[in-house]
C-alpha cells in the first residue's frame, strides 16, 4: 500500500513539471522585461511586465494608443498566446474582450475560440456556455464547438460532451481528428476504454488520425496491458507517414517494461531520447523513470546528470522523480543527500518532496526514523499534507499501534476541506480494532468519522464485529444509526442479536 505513493509521484512528475516550468517562466518573463536595458519599449512587453491580476490589460492598451500607438491585431494575437503560455490568463481575456469592441478589428472563429477558452479558465462554464450561445451563428463552427468540447471534456461531462459531438457531426464539423483525440482523452480518464475504439473507428470514416491519436490509442493499449495491439497500432502510424514523437516511444516501452520485454523496451527506450531535447523539457523526467523501471541504475545517474547540464535549476517535480527513482533503486543514501540538496536550494517547501522518503522510512519499518524526520521538516516550516498523515496512519497500522493510527488517521481527516473516503484504509483500521476488541478505539473511529461525514451501515456493523469479538453488547446502537440517519440491514440485525447475548459495555462519552 504505502508503494502507491511512490507510484503517485512518478505518475504526476510530468503534470507538475509543465507547471513548475511555467511558473518559472512566467517570473523569467516578468523579470526580462522589467530588466533588460536594451528592448525598447512595446505593447507586448507594458503587458506581458502586468505580473499581478489586479492590474488592468485593458488601460495598459488605452494608455498605449493614448501615446499615440496603435494596437494591431497580429500583435494582440502574439500577446494573447505568450500570456496563455505563462498561464496568464485574466490579461489574456481582457486582451480578447478589448478586441471585440473595436470596429476596425476584425475576428475570426479562431479568435473566438480562443476567447471561449480563457472565459472557461477565468470564469467558469456557465459563462463559457452562455459565451458560446451568444455567438453569431457565422463563427460557431468547428474552431469554436471544438473548444467548447474541450471545455465539457475538462469538467469530465460526458454526456454534454458526447451531445455535442453528435451535434457537430449532423452540421458535418468533424473534419479533423482534434474532436475525436478530446474524446478520446475523456474516455481514457473514465476508464471506459470500450468506447475508444468506436470512436477510432469514426475517426477513420471521416478524417485521418494524427500523432496524437495514435498516442491517446497506445495508451488505451496499455491500460489493457495489449502488447500485440499496441504494435499493431505502432505499424499503422508508421504506414500513415506520420513521425512517432517521444512520447509514442515512452508509452510503448512503459508497457514493454510491465510485460518483461527488457530489450524491446531498451530499443523503444533508445528511440524515446533521441527525440528529446531541452524544448521537451517534461520527457527527462519520464527518461527518468523508465530507466528506473528497467533497473537502469547508472542511466539514471547519466540523465540526472544530463538534466543538470542543461537546465540552470531543476524544479521540485525533476527532484521529486529523482528521489522517488533512488528510493526504488534501493539507494536510500543518495535519495537522502539528493534531498538535502533540494532543501538547499528550493524556497518552494513543497511537503510532496519529503513525503517521498517519509514513505520510504515507513514501508522499511522505521517508524523512529519517520517521526524523527517529520520533526525536521516541520522545524523547517514544510507544512503535513493528508498524504503526510495518511503514511504514518498506514505505518502504525502495520504496528497494530491503536493510539497512534486513531490520531494521525484523525489528522489526515482534518487536515483537508472535504474529505474522499479512502473505504480500505478505513475497513483495514477496523480490522485491526476487531482483532484486538478494542471497543474504546472503535467507538472513537466512529466518531471520526461521523465528523467527516460518512457514517453508513457498513460502519456500524464493523463497530458491532468488534463489540462481538470482546464479548461485549454495544449500547444503544439501533437508537444512535436511527440518529444518524442509518437504515439497519440483515448483517446489523444478525449481530444486534449475537451481542444482545453478551454483558454491556460501558457508554462511550461520545456517541
Amino acid at each position: 500500500m504505502l508503494l502507491r505513493s511512490y507510484q503517485t509521484f512518478l505518475s504526476l512528475a510530468r503534470h507538475f513539471s509543465i507547471k513548475a516550468t511555467v511558473e518559472k517562466s512566467a517570473k523569467s518573463a516578468a523579470a526580462a522585461v522589467a530588466t533588460s536595458p536594451r528592448g525598447r519599449d512595446t505593447l507586448g512587453r507594458r503587458l506581458l511586465s502586468l505580473v499581478y491580476p489586479k492590474r488592468s490589460a485593458v488601460i495598459a492598451i488605452n494608455r498605449w494608443k493614448e501615446e499615440g500607438h496603435t494596437a494591431r491585431k497580429y500583435e494582440l494575437n502574439r500577446i494573447v498566446r505568450e500570456l496563455r503560455k505563462l498561464k496568464r490568463y485574466k490579461h489574456a481575456l481582457e486582451i480578447c474582450e478589448w478586441m471585440t469592441l473595436q470596429s476596425d478589428i476584425k475576428l475570426l472563429p479562431g479568435d473566438y475560440a480562443i476567447h471561449l477558452d480563457l472565459i472557461a479558465k477565468v470564469r467558469g462554464l456557465k459563462s463559457a456556455e452562455k459565451f458560446f450561445e451568444d455567438l453569431p451563428d457565422r463563427v460557431r463552427g468547428q474552431p469554436t464547438c471544438t473548444t467548447l468540447l474541450h471545455v465539457y471534456v475538462q469538467n469530465n461531462l460526458s454526456a454534454k460532451a458526447e451531445a455535442l459531438m453528435l451535434k457537430m457531426s449532423e452540421c458535418d464539423l468533424l473534419r479533423n481528428p482534434l474532436p475525436y483525440n478530446h474524446m478520446l482523452s475523456l474516455y481514457i480518464s473514465n476508464g471506459k476504454l470500450e468506447k475508444a475504439s468506436e470512436i477510432i473507428q469514426e475517426l477513420k470514416k471521416n478524417t485521418s488520425p494524427d500523432v496524437v491519436t495514435f498516442n491517446l490509442w497506445l495508451t488505451v493499449c496499455a491500460s489493457q496491458n495489449d502488447v500485440e495491439t499496441a504494435e499493431r497500432v505502432f505499424l499503422e502510424l508508421k504506414k500513415a507517414k506520420l513521425d512517432p514523437d517521444w512520447v509514442t516511444y515512452s508509452t510503448l516501452t512503459n508497457l514493454y517494461i510491465k510485460n518483461a520485454f527488457p530489450e524491446k523496451a531498451t530499443s523503444t527506450l533508445k528511440e524515446m531520447e533521441s527525440r528529446i531535447s531541452r524544448k521537451t523539457r517534461v520527457a527527462y523526467s519520464s527518461l527518468l523513470s523508465l530507466h528506473t523501471n528497467l533497473g537502469n541504475k547508472d542511466e539514471v545517474f547519466r540523465t540526472w546528470k544530463r538534466m543538470k547540464s542543461l537546465f540552470r535549476k531543476m524544479n521540485d517535480a525533476e527532484y521529486t522523480c529523482m528521489i522517488s527513482s533512488l528510493v526504488k533503486l534501493d539507494d536510500l543514501a543518495e535519495a537522502e543527500n539528493l534531498y538535502r540538496e533540494w532543501e538547499s536550494v528550493t524556497g518552494t517547501n513543497d511537503v510532496r518532496v519529503s513525503n517521498i522518503l517519509l514513505a520510504s522510512y515507513i514501508n522499511r519499518d522505521q517508524m523512529e526514523m519517520a517521526e524523527s524526520f517529520y520533526k525536521q521538516i516541520e522545524r523547517k516550516g514544510i507544512d503535513p499534507c493528508y498524504t503526510t498523515w495518511e503514511l504514518f496512519t498506514w505505518g502504525y497500522l502495520k504496528k497494530k499501534d491503536v493510539e497512534n493510527v486513531l490520531d494521525n488517521f484523525k489528522k489526515a481527516i482534518t487536515s483537508v476541506k472535504k474529505w474522499s473516503p479512502d473505504k480500505r484504509l478505513v475497513r483495514e483500521i477496523f480490522k485491526m480494532l476487531e482483532e484486538q476488541g478494542h471497543v474504546e478505539g472503535a467507538e472513537k473511529l466512529l466518531v471520526i468519522l461521523r465528523d467527516a461525514g460518512y457514517v453508513k451501515t457498513e460502519i456500524y456493523n464493523l463497530l458491532l464485529k468488534t463489540y462481538a469479538k470482546a464479548g461485549k453488547m454495544a449500547p444503544i446502537v439501533a437508537e444512535r444509526m436511527k440518529k444518524d440517519n442509518v437504515q439497519l440491514d440483515e448483517e446489523t440485525h444478525r449481530l444486534l442479536d449475537l451481542t444482545s447475548k453478551m454483558c454491556l459495555a460501558e457508554v462511550p462519552q461520545r456517541i
